[in-house]
């Protein structure tokens, strides 16, 4: 797979995926669109009220996620269990040249951990900390056959004009059915067909405002019966 690494506005890397003529981050800032959508929006919203946690990523990508996630838990007393879907695992060689740990002036073990989690072995939840486990499956959504239940959804993929069958409703009600009552998916995509879609599934969709060069984006959660 064809693959650029391009600069972004906040000074953050992101990869640009030729093939697909997509990045796989907001051009505006891939960090700080991250922190904005998945990171205050979802995990620091549902720290507020558990602390053992389970994350489903839908596009695992850069890692950018998974290591802010790490992040934000070390020394703390939470626990995330993260899963992590990636059918097109970006090669080390192109993670090695992201800047991400330079760009948030990371300490040796955080920015050690970035690498870790990037050479974690495939299909085993891995404890990269005591605070955060990872496994990583390299399966499209379609394929991914879930034993778990998640608690926090970060629905990532590459655009709905990009990558249209993953948005589709089916889709939307596979995630819908593997999330737990009180569960939330975050994404930063607002499209009216897609959240009349997540309505439609079951979800209750909140839309809030978007990170730089995004006016909205959407917090959907599975109603508690």
């Amino acid at each position: 797979m064809p693959i650029e690494l391009r600069p972004t506005a906040d000074g953050s890397h992101t990869l640009y995926n030729t093939d697909l003529d997509e990045t796989y981050h907001s051009i505006h800032g891939a960090v700080q669109e991250s922190m904005h959508v998945f990171i205050k929006a979802g995990l620091d919203y549902l720290l507020e009220v558990k602390k053992d946690i389970w994350v489903l990523e839908v596009g695992l990508g850069t890692g950018l996620n998974a290591w802010l996630t790490m992040n934000q838990v070390l020394h703390s007393d939470a626990r995330i269990h993260y899963v992590g879907v990636e059918p097109f695992p970006v090669e080390l060689g192109v993670i090695e040249k992201l800047n991400y740990p330079e760009h948030l002036h990371s300490s040796e073990y955080r920015s050690r951990l970035f690498y870790q989690l990037h050479k974690a072995e495939w299909e085993k939840f891995i404890h990269l900390t005591p605070e955060f486990e990872l496994r990583k499956m390299p399966y499209t959504l379609e394929d991914f056959r879930s034993q778990w239940i998640f608690d926090l959804v970060y629905f990532d993929a590459f655009a709905p004009s990009k990558h249209p069958q993953i948005w589709q409703k089916d889709m939307l009600q596979k995630i819908y059915d593997i999330t737990a009552p009180g569960g939330i998916l975050l994404t930063y995509s607002a499209k009216g067909q897609f959240k009349r879609d997540l309505k439609e599934v079951g979800w209750k969709v909140e839309t809030l405002p978007g990170p730089p060069g995004k006016r909205e984006m959407v917090r959907a959660v599975k109603p508690i019966i």
